[in-house]
């Protein structure tokens, strides 16, 4: 049976300091934000999954947007080194969650940058994104420790928001979604589908059909509904604020081997 565990980290105190790249920034109310974020780690548990939290960063205002530092392929966990230098003391305690979960751990080291929220994963292709956090030294590690284990990694440009995943997400079927102004090259993707708002590029799939979604985006809830996909919304309006989504508040651990 898949897994269905998913790393998560409260929010640091020092959340409103965290980065901005591609938006302006806004105040950011840090106690809205933790109620947001126990409502995010909520709706998780509600649709089946085993919630495990990291040890909190608290002298890292991004650590809560946890996905960018590890990414998994099956029960193989690549510790990232993100873009951002500020952020590199956040992957400690994620490496110590992942390995006591039993993962085989691997490590990107310098030259080598990649942050989690630019891969996107469809099947056994992991699109990686490029442009921003993310650089080529960094992808040939991922080829080098995924590629053996039976991933195809396709690298694709990245340049008008902060991730990969910032820009597009995928459906259960695998067709790939996002917003057109944001994204780079919609025709590197076997399958895509605009949607009409910027946050509706971004889905978390919760199983059985179910898509995490922020509440940023009624008109693509609307539109993925009449598609068939049961919508679960939560409002993280906060988090959007330092360029954050749905996706990147968890790693989603679906192929643990028990």
């Amino acid at each position: 049976m898949p897994s269905k565990k998913a790393l998560v980290r409260r929010p640091s105190p020092r959340l409103a300091e965290g980065l901005v790249t591609h938006i302006e920034r806004e105040k950011v109310d840090v106690e809205l934000a933790v109620r947001q974020w126990e409502a995010y780690v909520e709706a998780l548990r509600t649709h089946g999954w085993e919630t495990i939290e990291v040890e909190p960063a608290d002298d890292c205002p991004d650590s809560v947007f946890v996905e960018d530092t590890v990414v998994m392929y099956r029960n193989v966990a690549l510790i990232t080194r993100p873009g951002a230098e500020s952020r590199r003391a956040e992957t400690g305690g994620v490496e110590e969650a992942v390995a006591r979960l039993g993962c085989s751990v691997n490590w990107v080291w310098e030259p080598g940058t990649l942050d989690g929220g630019d891969v996107l994963k469809v099947r056994d292709t992991i699109y990686v994104g490029r442009g921003g956090r993310t650089n080529a030294a960094g992808v040939q590690q991922m080829r080098a420790a995924f590629e053996p284990l039976g991933a195809r990694v396709v690298a694709v440009p990245v340049s008008k928001v902060l991730h990969l995943k910032s820009a597009v997400t995928a459906l259960p079927d695998g067709t790939v979604i996002g917003h057109i102004p944001k994204v780079d090259t919609p025709s590197l993707y076997p399958s895509f589908l605009p949607v009409p708002e910027e946050s509706g590029g971004h889905v978390v799939l919760l199983g059985g059909g179910k898509l995490l979604m922020a509440a940023s985006a009624p008109k693509t809830a609307e539109l993925l509904t009449g598609l068939g996909h049961e919508v679960v919304v939560v409002d993280i309006s906060e988090f959007e604020k330092l360029e954050g989504c749905v996706t990147c508040l968890s790693v989603r651990m679906r192929e643990l081997y028990s």
